[in-house]
Parts: structure tokens; C-alpha cells; sequence
């Protein structure tokens, strides 16, 4: 008899969660709203037990952090040996080999033909202020372009470039300035013509003006949204014939999550500039500016860094993730995953009229609910609903969108195919639930 993974001992939450849950509520601002009602005890690869002995398959990793999953041995040895030499100098007071050797083998790994270098940071939105202002000292411009649905993160300059307004920039302006947005070709939603994406743009803001552009391969926090054929293709030639520097945001789409190390490979193009983050150093604080030397020689000595980017704890954590993708043939294992996914997705999108559209790369893969396969009416409650369903039947799914309507899957490549079908069946139940209620 195949054992299960799921094992619930209690209901949830359990009584010890509630009791946190009691406390968070007096110390902690309601602000910070955690998608589970549980508590977390412990964590190994794809399952995460919380402090009442409930055992979970996590679909969320971390929010796209743990694509080697939890407590990954490896990973754990080396910030243990590392934490017993040093753990922080601030590289730019004494700098320390493992940084060095990190930007080597990152470098190493770009789809570029010319020089590359990279540098180092605390997060995403820490990187892409980064990538902002490297590329504006580099081409003397002030203008940036990002796109609808674009999610960068929470900073003034990124919370400007992200499109959500509600909960990430509602109450939260003024915004900063000289940032333009321009529609994204979504397959699904809209039908936006590749060859009139010059003449948008020159109607908005001066090309000339424009000292980068910004772009997910893959959007997140958007809804898993892959741009129409062509288009970073297009992308690509257009900013190079303006001057542009072309920044791909793989803060959640890279590090192998689709199948290739860098997203941008899909489209076999050559950024000038990308942005990685979350699942780099294995969820510790660390991001990365990877690009062309060439940009990177225009900035003064000093004029970026910080106290804490780069920390050795997280180069010694990212330098083993490598490890573990190279020696595990992750970036396969991604294919794989991924090719589970969408086979089941597909089957939910034949049997509930709720599922519109089945979306993704490699193990990024989404699905969006609609209440009318006709109109497109995003179903932003049904997706809830099946989220709370599947929380209480142990699986601990993420939601994305504009809209809030989309399923999406951040689950860790190292999850068994077995642990994979046990967590998709409790999809399956709850769309059938609340297809049946709706």
C-alpha cells in the first residue's frame, strides 16, 4: 500500500497554532498575512510539519525559494561550516573567495557572447533598484518601461514598477517618477499585435529617454503569464537598435525553475542585464545583478553595495544549490515536473468549466479560474475557496493574478512524483467542491 504524505492529526489549525496565532495577533501586524493558518515545527524537501505533528506537501516553496526544497543536507552543511569561520565582514571591508567563485560559475551560466560579471544583493527588489540604477548610469537616461501584470517588488521604485494596486500600492504614494507602463501580450486576455508594440511605446514616453525596460520571461505574481511568440524576441531588438539596456526580472521565473538556468534561454536572447533572487541561496537573503561588463565599468568605485549583499552564509548556501542542480539534473527534473503538472491541469481545464486556461515553462507552471469561459470573468473567490479547501485537507497551494484567480505551483523540484499526485488529488478535490457549490 503506497503510504501517504498528508497526515492530519488534528484540525486545522491545531490548538498550538491557534495559541501562536493568538500572540501574532497582539505582536505582530495584521499586515503580514500569512496564506496558512498553521505554524511550522520543521521542514524536508516538499512536506512541512507544523508544531501540532499536522504533515503538509508544500506547494508554495517558500514562495519560489526552495526549489531544492527544505533542509536540503548539502545546502545545511555548508552554512554550518560557514557560520564556524565567519559569518559576515562585508565584502567590500574584507572580501572573502566564495562571493568571487559565485559570480564566477553565475557568470558562467549566462546565455551571453560577450564579457559578464555580477554583483551581489539582499533581495529581489534590492536587485532590480540595482539593475535601475546601473543602467541609468550607464546610459544617462531617466525613464524606465515595465509592463501590466508586472509584479517587481515592495521598495518606492519597485512598488511603482509592480502593477497590482491592491494590497501592494494602495495607500502607499506618492509613487517615483519617470516609470511608464505599456500593455504585456498575454495570450490569454488580450490580443496585442507584436508589430504595434513600437509605435506603444513611442506613444508614451521618447525611446530616446528610455534607459531600460524591464521584463519578466515569465510573469509571476501576475498570473504565470507566458508572453505571446515573438515578443521578447522583438523586445530584444527593439531595445538594442534604441540604446536600451533590456533587464529580465527572473527573480522568480530563474534559477532553473522552467527548465533552463535562466529563463531568458527560452526565448534564445541575450539580455544585458538579469535579475535572480529567491531560490539562489535556498530562501537566505540573496539576489543577483548578472550582466555585461561593459555596464558594469560605467559605475564609480563604491557606488553600489550594501552591509549585508553577498553575505557568506548565503554564497556558501548558493554555491552548493548549484551543486545540488548540476549533480541532481534538476534542470531536467524541472521538464519532468512540470510535464505532470500540466497533464493534470489540462485534465481539471476538460472537467470543470471553472479552470479557463492551463499556462507555464517547465515546473512553472498555473492554472486561471473563471466563472465564464466565455466572458473571462476571473473567479477570484473560487480560487480562495479551492486555496482554504486544500489547506484543510493538507496541501498549501499559492493563488497569483491581477485578478487574484490563478493557481500557481512553486512546489520544490526534489518532491517524489508520488508526494506530486497525492498534493494534485487534493486540487482535484477541492475544484470539484467548489465547482459543485458555485
Amino acid at each position: 500500500m503506497k503510504r501517504r504524505s498528508i497526515s492530519l492529526v488534528t484540525e486545522i489549525p491545531g490548538p498550538k497554532s491557534r495559541e501562536i496565532a493568538a500572540r501574532k495577533a497582539r505582536f505582530v501586524p495584521a499586515a503580514l498575512d500569512p496564506v496558512a493558518p498553521f505554524y511550522a515545527a520543521e521542514g524536508k524537501g516538499a512536506l512541512v510539519k507544523d508544531v501540532d505533528g499536522n504533515q503538509f506537501i508544500d506547494f508554495t516553496g517558500g514562495w519560489g525559494c526552495l526549489m531544492v526544497g527544505h533542509t536540503p543536507a548539502a545546502v545545511v552543511a555548508a552554512i554550518q561550516d560557514q557560520a564556524a569561520r565567519f559569518t559576515h565582514t562585508d565584502f567590500t571591508a574584507i572580501p572573502y573567495e566564495s562571493l568571487v567563485t559565485l559570480a564566477e560559475r553565475l557568470v558562467a551560466l549566462t546565455p551571453a557572447s560577450s564579457p559578464q560579471q555580477a554583483a551581489f544583493f539582499n533581495s529581489g527588489a534590492e536587485a532590480i533598484e540595482n539593475a535601475v540604477k546601473i543602467s541609468r548610469r550607464y546610459t544617462g537616461r531617466r525613464a524606465v518601461v515595465v509592463f501590466e501584470g508586472a509584479f517587481h517588488g515592495r521598495t518606492l521604485l519597485t512598488m511603482t514598477m509592480s502593477h497590482k494596486a491592491k494590497p501592494y500600492k494602495a495607500g502607499f504614494g506618492p509613487f517615483a517618477s519617470d516609470v511608464y507602463r505599456l500593455p504585456f501580450p498575454n495570450p490569454y486576455r488580450n490580443q496585442l499585435r507584436i508589430e504595434d508594440f513600437d509605435r506603444i511605446l513611442a506613444s508614451v514616453v521618447d525611446p530616446q529617454e528610455v534607459a531600460c525596460v524591464v521584463v519578466e520571461p515569465l510573469q509571476g505574481e501576475g498570473g504565470f503569464v507566458v508572453p505571446a511568440d515573438g515578443f521578447l524576441e522583438h523586445l530584444r531588438k527593439l531595445t538594442h537598435e534604441q540604446g536600451i539596456v533590456l533587464v529580465t526580472d527572473e527573480i522568480q521565473c530563474g534559477c532553473g525553475r522552467t527548465g533552463k538556468f535562466y529563463a531568458a534561454e527560452h526565448y534564445g536572447i541575450e539580455p544585458d542585464l538579469i535579475v535572480l533572487a529567491k531560490s539562489l541561496a535556498v530562501g537566505l537573503p540573496l539576489s543577483a545583478v548578472v550582466g555585461k561588463k561593459e555596464i558594469f565599468d560605467a559605475l564609480a568605485p563604491s557606488s553600489i553595495g550594501g552591509t549585508y549583499s553577498g553575505n557568506p552564509l548565503a554564497c556558501r548556501a548558493a554555491l552548493e544549490f548549484l551543486d545540488q542542480i548540476e549533480r541532481e539534473k534538476l534542470l531536467d527534473r524541472a521538464v519532468a515536473v512540470g510535464k505532470l503538472i500540466k497533464e493534470r491541469f489540462l485534465d481539471f481545464q476538460r472537467r470543470y468549466p471553472l479552470v479557463g486556461d492551463v499556462r507555464g515553462l517547465g515546473a512553472m507552471m498555473g492554472m486561471e479560474l473563471v466563472s465564464d469561459r466565455a466572458t473571462k470573468t476571473p473567479a477570484k473567490a473560487e480560487c480562495q475557496a479551492v486555496v482554504q479547501e486544500c489547506l484543510q485537507n493538507g496541501v498549501v497551494i499559492p493563488s497569483a493574478g491581477i485578478y487574484g484567480n490563478v493557481l500557481r505551483m512553486l512546489v520544490a523540484l526534489v518532491i517524489t512524483d508520488d508526494e506530486l499526485r497525492e498534493g494534485l488529488d487534493v486540487v482535484d478535490a477541492a475544484l470539484a467542491k467548489v465547482s459543485r457549490g458555485k
